[in-house]
Formats: structure tokens, sequence, C-alpha cells
């Protein structure tokens, strides 16, 4: 083998590590999901488990017994690190969530204000045991850590539990650069969308693609937003996506349209079906004046996308997670 071989190896061994785990992925993100205070960086915490889970099983000599509180442990570890790693580092006070008190709130958000309160440890005890349903046992697992360890974590954990009400403040109006956005999409003018980016701009298919500048989002990501629904629309193109998420796609340019979700403007794509639209992408952007910096878009996250999507109260169809052909059809 030789260094050129290692990308097209390391992909396959990776397919592989996804398609054992991926049924997992759903409970995973949901874990997450409780840890962190927003479903973009549980999605990115639940992405760095498994990638830490993929370097970690290759240094081990038999795969986990439990394969579940396994990537749980992983996961605690990540996300604990972190917290901590921001512990070391001065910050401002936090402020509170623009908007957030107008918009509809799933239950488990308000699980996650309250969890806040508690520590690292405490939070993921709580939730481990109480809402995952694990053994002390598992629980302790999941944690690196003893039994005993865990009865304290959960008696202290549970007894800092109370109420806290969240604050109201205004909403801040639409970027002018995401209003450029959807007008140039929704006319499908790629020119225009590019005209948009900065050289260093970065734009990503969130767990697939990541490229950079007006050139490269021409080729790419961007002619895969406007004119993907082609491939979609038709199953002898599909190349690896599973058909049953693509059922009635018409192979029209997608609209997008701004929406609010807790204080961030986001961007809606809705898709054209035979049976009405749907949402099957929501993307996420940063901006420098009249220039986009940063686009986000969340295509195959479906876990993100049901949870986003159900608390803007917008239908929204699954990609599923996959992009790529079983490995059984790679060789």
């Amino acid at each position: 083998m030789t260094t050129s071989d290692l990308p097209s190896t390391a992909k396959q061994s990776w397919h592989r590590f996804l398609e054992t785990y991926e049924p997992l992925r759903p409970e995973l993100y949901r874990y997450c999901r409780y840890l962190t205070r927003s479903p973009w960086d549980a999605e990115d915490l639940a992405q760095d488990a498994l990638a830490r889970a993929f370097v970690t099983l290759a240094r081990m000599t038999q795969e986990p017994a439990n394969p579940r509180v396994w990537l749980f442990r992983v996961a605690s570890n990540l996300w604990i690190d972190e917290i901590r790693r921001r512990r070391e580092v001065p910050a401002a006070a936090p402020q509170p969530e623009v908007g957030a008190a107008t918009e509809p709130r799933a239950s488990r958000e308000a699980a996650g204000t309250l969890l806040v309160k508690l520590s690292p440890q405490e939070r993921a005890a709580v939730v481990l045991k109480d809402v995952f349903e694990l053994s002390l046992d598992e629980t302790a697992e999941a944690l690196g850590t003893t039994v005993g360890s865990i009865k304290t974590a959960l008696h202290r954990g549970r007894g800092k539990l109370a109420d806290e009400s969240d604050s109201e403040t205004r909403a801040a109006p639409v970027p002018g650069a995401l209003d450029a956005f959807c007008a140039a999409f929704n006319a499908g003018d790629l020119d225009r969308l590019t005209s948009l980016l900065l050289d260093t701009t970065e734009i990503e298919v969130v767990r697939v693609h990541t490229e950079y500048g007006p050139e490269a989002a021409r080729r790419g990501v961007f002619q895969g937003m406007l004119f993907g629904t082609r491939r979609l629309a038709d199953p002898a193109r599909l190349d690896g996506l599973d058909p049953a998420f693509f059922h009635n796609v018409l192979p029209q340019v997608p609209r997008v349209e701004p929406r609010l979700h807790r204080g961030e403007w986001l961007l809606v794509h809705w898709y054209a079906h035979s049976d009405g639209e749907a949402v099957r992408a929501i993307s996420r952007v940063e901006t420098d004046g009249d220039r986009l910096t940063r686009v986000r878009n969340y295509f195959y996250t479906p876990d993100v996308l049901a949870e986003i999507c159900a608390e803007l109260q917008v239908p929204f169809r699954s990609n599923g997670y996959r992009y790529w052909k079983p490995s059984r059809e790679e060789a």
C-alpha cells in the first residue's frame, strides 16, 4: 500500500464503522442534546464522538461489550474535557438567548435549562440514569467511575434541580446578506450566489464535505444545493442514497427562506414533492457586512432537522444519514 491509497482505504473503513454504529446514532444524538444546550452543538458532539470512537476502536484488542454505553462514555469524556477547557479560559458572563421566549420549546430544552445548573459529571449522571434508564453499573461504566461516585453525583444533581425562567429579549432583523442569498438562490442564479462569498468563505455540508471560496462553491456545494434535486428525483441516479427517503421528490430548484430560531436567523430549504412542500435541509450562515463568511448546510442530519422543524412547526422529510454506497457495493 502507498500513501496515495490511504484516503480510499480510510474512507472504506470509516463507512463500514458507520454502518455498524449508525443504528445507535439517534440515541447518541439525543444524549448529546441533553448535555449541550443547542441541536447544533449536539450534532457536532455526536460526530466528534463517532470520530473518536473510530480511532479508539482501531487501538482496541476486542470490540466493546456494550456499544451503546461505550459511545455514551466517549461522548461524555469529550464533553467533560471541553467544559474543563472552557473553564480554564476567562470568559464574559453568558447572555440569554435572543428571542428564545417567543418561539416553541421542546420539553428537552426546558430540561436543559435546568440541567445547566449541574456540574458536568452530575448532568451526565442524571441524564444517563433518569432519561436513558441505564443501571447504576452501566452509568458508572459510561462515565468511567464507580457506582459510589454515581450515587453521589445523582444525589447532588437531583438536589440542585429547580425552576429557572428564560429572559425575554427582542429579535434582531434579518441580515441583509441573508436576504440577498435567498433572492439569488430562489432565482437559481449561481453567479449572484457566489458573488456573496469571500475567497476565504468556508462552505460545508455537515458530516460530508467542506470547501472554500466562490469557485469551489460554484462547482460543488452550491451546485448541489440548487440542482441536486434532479438527482434525487431520478431513482437511477441516487448512487448509494436510500431511495426510500426520496419518494415524490420533484426536480425543481428548492426555495429558501429565513426563519428565526432561538435568536438565530436560519435558512430553511423547502423542497417540492408531488404531495406538497417539505423542508429537507437547513443552513446556518455567518456574515461580515454584505458577504458570507461561512455556510453550514444540514442535509444528512435527520436528528437536527427533526428537532428544528418541530420547533419551527414546519413539515420536514429525512434524507437519512448515509451519503455513500454500502461497503458491500463499494468493491
